[in-house]
């Protein structure tokens, strides 16, 4: 795009930069632009003077700053249209009643100019391709015909007034060199302020603030992974938590089902102890003949010994009780085993048994 003329902005010369953007060239300059603007001024000051130079209205105007051009280097339209007609060009408006009835699709016109308050900007075809050649750019931006119309509209919605370039357009090189080529653009161009503000930072030197954070903590995802690695090390910490509540309630529960087991064998021992025949010292019992007690005693000691693996297994498959603060009261088995406490019950209860039977014989 070397072949495309394309002046940058400079100061607020924005209407001097769309023209010979415009025309290829370097046709204008700020004195011809201002000469312009000046012979404006001069032609609308006559004609309030034919109301009368005494009149309110003409002193107002003299006393008014000229509405063609400031000190800025900012241009009227009446500015740029006078100049283009120097060429045998003129401008219509895009958006205005008569152009739109003639229902041209905008591809097939030659060239747009497009303002926004104090700015404005060529949009042209060179060749047979559409090129934004906004001052505030880089350089030219490429258009495709598809999207030319949108860009178009998007323009009006932001609140840009277009004007269409009617007439012949001076001859240019870059218009006939893509006449017979096709350019392709693989990066937009940036903002004047853009690169201006990235050579600018590329240019600064860094603080000594700036340098030592960079080496102490350097841009290299070490930063990252350190995140990550305390992440993960204070979730396995939670992890692991849990895990200990869990075998903590879990030793806590069977702390418990023990204690009611503790419990209950209590409850049997006692009542086992209580069930055993005591001697009766009733004169119904005296009377009764020695062999024919101790025959009775005997089958009552088998019947109890037939009961208590029964109790042992009803002790077993019991639901577990809720949890109270007496069931968290020591096992009264002690270390003991509960087939060892079983064991030691029964051999109470078959040694009190005997010694009243051994009593009774002797008696």
């Amino acid at each position: 795009m070397e072949a495309i003329f394309h002046e940058r902005q400079e100061g607020s010369l924005c209407a001097q930069h769309c023209l010979n953007n415009l025309l290829q060239g370097e046709y204008f300059s700020p004195v011809e632009l201002s000469s312009i603007a000046q012979q404006l001024d001069e032609e609308e000051r006559m004609r309030m003077a034919e109301g009368g130079v005494s009149s309110e209205e003409y002193r107002t105007f003299l006393q008014q700053p000229s509405v063609n051009m400031d000190d800025s280097g900012f241009f009227s339209i009446q500015v740029i249209s006078n100049a283009l007609k120097v060429w045998g060009l003129e401008l219509i408006l895009f958006n205005s009643p008569e152009y739109q009835r003639l229902g041209i699709d905008p591809i097939n016109e030659k060239s747009f100019i497009c303002n926004y308050k104090e700015h404005w900007f060529t949009v042209r075809k060179l060749g047979k391709q559409w090129f934004n050649l906004n001052s505030l750019l880089m350089g030219p931006e490429l258009i495709s015909d598809t999207y030319l119309a949108l860009f178009l509209a998007q323009l009006q919605q932001e609140g840009y007034s277009i004007f269409v370039v009617k007439g012949d357009l001076p001859d240019c090189e870059a218009d006939q060199l893509l006449q017979m080529i096709r350019v392709q653009q693989v990066q937009r161009p940036k903002l004047i302020g853009e690169e201006t503000a990235q050579s600018r930072e590329q240019r600064l030197p860094r603080s000594d603030v700036d340098q030592a954070v960079e080496v102490n903590h350097p841009f290299d995802g070490t930063s990252m992974l350190d995140e990550d690695e305390e992440n993960f090390q204070r979730a396995l910490a939670l992890s692991r938590q849990e895990i200990d509540m869990e075998d903590e309630e879990a030793d806590l529960r069977r702390a418990i089902q023990l204690s009611m087991q503790g419990c209950r064998r209590s409850e049997c021992l006692n009542s086992l102890s209580t069930n055993v025949p005591q001697l009766p010292h009733t004169s119904q019992t005296d009377s009764l003949p020695s062999e024919e007690l101790r025959r009775r005693r005997q089958a009552y000691f088998e019947k109890q010994q037939q009961q208590l693996p029964h109790q042992d297994q009803t002790l077993n498959i019991q639901d577990k009780p809720a949890i109270s603060s007496s069931n968290l009261e020591a096992d009264p088995g002690g270390d003991m085993s509960e087939e060892d406490m079983l064991q030691a019950a029964m051999n109470m209860s078959l040694e009190s048994v005997r010694n009243h039977l051994n009593t009774e014989e002797k008696k």
